[in-house]
C-alpha cells in the first residue's frame, strides 16, 4: 500500500504531486499495460534486442 505523509501548512496539490511521482516509480501501470495483451517470450525477446540496438546507435551516433 502506497502512503503519503501531508505535511504540516503543505497543500493538497503539493501531495498529490508526490504521491503520483511515487505511484508511478512503482511501475503499477506499466505493468498493467503489458498484462492487457499477452506477449510471446520470442517476440519479447526480439523487442529487448531491436530496442537496445537502437539504443547503442543512438549513443555512437
Amino acid at each position: 500500500m502506497l502512503v503519503v505523509n501531508v505535511k504540516e501548512n503543505e497543500s493538497v496539490e503539493k501531495a498529490l504531486k508526490r504521491f503520483k511521482k511515487k505511484f508511478e516509480k512503482t511501475g503499477v501501470l506499466r505493468e498493467l499495460r503489458e498484462r492487457q495483451q499477452f506477449t510471446k517470450p520470442s517476440v519479447k525477446r526480439r523487442m529487448e534486442k531491436i530496442k537496445a540496438a537502437y539504443k547503442e546507435q543512438q549513443q555512437n551516433g
